[in-house]
């Protein structure tokens, strides 16, 4: 597959379903490890929420992918959302004091999947695999691979570990866990609307959550991937995969990692043209924000405007969230006017 264009969309070809790669030679490859922290000075997370005032803002672009326009105006009230991503730490907590079970530790519903033959329904999750030689994949398919029992406290197989990674985000959650999660802790799941507005920072019509220059005074101002994708990531931004949250600038409003780093759950559908009739794991959602799996010469979705479909049920090791609020949440944090 060659490199893309600016103007060429790679919704539907990102959007890769547990289907397609329970159904396809690509599991139980060779999953990679965590990545190592690095000595960035990063933030310490907490629970915090930021209020983000209500306001009219135009949404959307028409300078990378189609599916982000047509720019139209869009409105949202005021509302709270989390300074950081939510983290390990703090989803084990919620585990600890729930005994949930996230959707990557058990095997799908055969309902749901009729096409995948039965003894592939195990469980599991997605982790990306970069290819071992130069040549780039014929298919998005290539670098993904469904991994046996690859869950959230084990994010790249059963010989990975979350341990010394606290403050990562949490990876490996579907849209219900997600939610779950929110619910646990009092809050919701963004909007697509209100990520986009919160991801601008205050800004109007930029490119990047920070301006419209990608590095500014030569920064990474984000986690995102540098080098030919997907074979060579050169970590300038100091990273090779997740980082910690809290390690880059904070936006305008902020806020940390709202794009880079992994993307994130929005609660909002991403076709109004969703059956009704879908089943709950297969509904496929917006997510938001963009990953360190982004390039500028691939991906380029680590700006506010960039979105992807998702299906619900799915989990991967480039995907997490944060929460909303839309009441005060009465802890401390920033007001925004």
């Amino acid at each position: 597959m060659s490199h893309i264009s600016t103007r060429t969309s790679l919704a539907a070809a990102a959007a890769i379903t547990f289907a397609a790669l329970l159904a396809s030679n690509a599991t139980g490859g060779a999953a990679s490890a965590a990545p190592q922290p690095t000595t960035n000075h990063c933030r310490t997370p907490d629970r915090s929420q930021v209020r983000i005032p209500g306001g009219t803002f135009l949404m959307g672009s028409t300078q990378f992918h189609e599916e982000e326009g047509p720019v139209h105006p869009a409105t949202v009230a005021p509302f709270w959302i989390d300074r950081y991503d939510v983290t390990n730490a703090e989803f084990a907590k919620f585990v600890a004091a729930t005994g949930y079970l996230t959707d990557a530790e058990r095997a799908p519903d055969p309902k749901d999947y009729p096409e995948v033959p039965a003894k592939k329904l195990i469980a599991g999750a997605a982790v990306f695999t970069p290819p071992k030689d130069s040549q780039p994949p014929k298919e998005d398919l290539d670098w993904w691979h469904f991994e046996p029992h690859a869950d959230w406290r084990r994010p790249y197989g059963a010989k990975s570990s979350i341990v010394g990674h606290d403050n990562d985000p949490v990876i490996q959650v579907s849209y219900r866990d997600a939610l779950a999660y929110a619910h646990w802790a009092g809050r919701e799941l963004p909007t697509e609307e209100e990520y986009e507005y919160a991801a601008r920072g205050g800004l109007s019509g930029k490119t990047y959550a920070w301006g419209d220059e990608l590095r500014p005074h030569g920064q990474w101002m984000a986690n995102v991937w540098q080098g030919r994708f997907p074979s060579k990531n050169t970590a300038q931004d100091g990273y090779t995969g997740i980082a910690p949250v809290g390690c880059f600038p904070p936006n305008g409003y902020g806020l940390y990692d709202m794009v880079g780093n992994v993307w994130k759950w929005t609660s909002s559908l991403y076709s109004h043209e969703e059956s009704g009739h879908t089943a709950a794991s297969r509904v496929v959602r917006t997510i938001k924000g963009g990953s360190f799996l982004c390039s500028v010469d691939y991906c380029q979705r680590f700006r506010p405007a960039a979105r992807q479909p998702q299906e619900s049920g799915f989990s991967s090791n480039h995907l997490g969230f944060r929460t909303v609020s839309h009441r005060d949440p009465g802890a401390a944090g920033e007001v925004h006017d």
